[in-house]
């Protein structure tokens, strides 16, 4: 039996989390609080079952097949692995030039450069980690930092914008509105696309997998989800005080505007913190999982993997500097990675009844009929979500 690496478990939890918790969950947040308002609670309640759901699945047959997900996929159905590396890397990318931006978006609040110097800058700083030679250590030390941080500010903002607690509690179980389109982004945007698989490739690098293992994998993966989930209900409940109070958000920015109207100039700077590390987290989250998922496919790209990674954020930093600060694509990439989810998680509830993939472990079966709903449940929304969006 492999001795579990703590360290390395809640490493990889913190990693999930940071991944989630990026420039877009912020924006996401405060967009649909507006939209919802105390109602906004049901769907956070409702996401974190669909996520949890989803995290233990993924992460259980990853540990127990000790390959990644791309190669599982392979296995299923020859070539599926190619097609869902190529979405996810896609997703990713798209998702790392609004991690760059939000980065960049921080720093010039805090310090008053251009968002484009930001970028740059919080670009340097994430190449920095995996140019040196220990960086999965370093990885999980400045996710577990940057997790604490993020946590403790929204906690302090929270406090600050006085939020109707009692409301929000009776409309999280009773809601009076609901969105369909909210719960696509929100699930998207904490265990869709790259995000799931970056805890579970962490702990496949680290070698801590196999059956063995599993207790201690279950606590990592609903860790991670509960981490992510502290800071989604923080933010939630910080711009339902400052929305109650009957203000309204700056819609280029709502997430500072919940911060500024909730503690004035201190709240803003506080925000330009909480941004910039939740976009740097993002980026090393994003990169590392990304390219995680094509360096199975050839010994070339096993072999380039650290320079593979820098070139991961080089390409997103160019792309944002060129383009401009994405707004729009901040919300947008949150529901891609929802329409990725079900397929990745179908491939992966499949791969659980393969022989060739993991032996004779038996997976539970109420965790496969929870999977396979959620499966459902994301399909079907997905599917509403692109009839909306073409307008049929």
């Amino acid at each position: 039996m492999k001795k579990v690496n703590w360290s390395i478990l809640i490493g990889a939890a913190f990693l999930m989390a940071s991944s989630a918790i990026g420039p877009g969950f912020l924006t996401q947040t405060a967009v649909f609080t507006q939209e919802l308002g105390a109602s906004f609670g049901f769907v956070i309640l409702l996401s974190v079952v669909l996520d949890a759901i989803a995290q233990l699945n993924i992460w259980r047959i990853i540990a127990v097949a000790d390959q990644p997900a791309q190669n599982i996929a392979n296995k299923v159905f020859p070539g599926l692995g190619y097609l869902l590396s190529f979405l996810v890397f896609l997703g990713g990318m798209a998702f790392n030039i609004g991690n760059v931006a939000g980065a960049g978006l921080g720093l010039n609040v805090l310090l008053g450069v251009s968002v484009g110097q930001g970028a740059v800058m919080s670009a340097i700083i994430a190449i920095g980690i995996f140019i040196y030679r220990e960086a999965g250590k370093v990885m999980d030390t400045f996710a577990k930092c940057m997790g604490l941080l993020k946590i403790c500010l929204a906690l302090y903002i929270a406090y600050s914008s006085s939020p109707p607690l009692a409301e929000a509690v009776v409309r999280s179980v009773n809601p009076s509105k609901f969105s369909f389109g909210a719960v696509l982004t929100i699930v998207g945007g904490t265990v869709g696309g790259y995000i799931t698989f970056a805890g579970a490739h962490r702990l496949l690098d680290a070698r801590q997998t196999g059956i063995d293992n599993l207790p201690a994998i279950n606590k990592g993966a609903l860790s991670a989800i509960g981490l992510a989930s502290v800071m989604r209900i923080l933010l939630f409940i910080a711009a339902l005080g400052v929305i109650s109070a009957g203000n309204k958000l700056d819609p280029a920015n709502p997430a500072a505007s919940v911060f500024q109207l909730a503690s004035g100039q201190l709240g803003y700077k506080i925000f330009g913190l909480v941004m910039w590390s939740a976009g740097i987290s993002s980026v090393v989250g994003s990169a590392y999982t990304s390219v995680s998922f094509t360096k199975s496919f050839h010994p070339v790209i096993l072999k380039l993997n650290r320079e593979i990674i820098i070139g991961f954020i080089v390409i997103a930093c160019i792309i944002f500097l060129l383009i401009g600060k994405p707004v729009n694509i901040l919300i947008a990439v949150g529901a891609i990675n929802g329409l990725i989810l079900p397929l990745a998680l179908g491939v992966m509830l499949i791969g659980a009844y393969r022989h060739n993939i993991v032996a004779n472990y038996k997976q539970p079966l109420w965790l496969t009929i929870l999977g396979i709903t959620v499966v459902g449940v994301m399909t079907w929304m997905s599917y509403g979500a692109i009839i909306q969006l073409i307008g049929l």
